[in-house]
């Protein structure tokens, strides 16, 4: 289904893939934040609205009939890099517990503020089916 690229001479990637090469049908999910499923923000703290969003994103997986493995790329916006690296130990904890050991190509990139004024993350996701 998939298969991760990496030059042999380059060092592994952790938590994530340089390369994915895949076939099959794809799969866009429109940006994703940390609310539930009523629109509403259940807390402000940064892991707990990560949590909430890669959560909504299984969801939409499934309605699809995918899950995790199928993710391809992720593109993470957050608006404050210094709690974000802060946090990697959690937010690592949190994305094994709900997508486990997938690790697609993935973007980080920290923005002054994203649409709804709560939200502290937002990750847009593709996926091949």
């Amino acid at each position: 289904m998939h298969k991760k690229l990496n030059p042999p001479h380059w060092a592994q990637p952790r938590g994530y893939s340089n390369a994915v090469l895949a076939n099959g049908s794809l799969l866009f999910l429109g940006g994703q934040i940390g609310w539930n499923e009523k629109n509403e923000f259940e807390s402000d703290d940064f892991i707990d609205q990560a949590k909430q969003t890669l959560q909504n994103i299984i969801a939409l997986l499934n309605e699809a009939n995918a899950s995790a493995e199928h993710m391809v790329r992720m593109t993470w916006y957050i608006t404050n890099r210094d709690e974000y690296q802060a946090r990697l130990k959690e937010l690592g904890v949190v994305y094994r517990d709900i997508m486990g050991k997938n690790f697609p190509v993935m973007t980080c990139v920290e923005v002054s503020g994203l649409v709804e004024p709560r939200a502290k993350i937002e990750i847009e996701v593709t996926a091949v089916v």
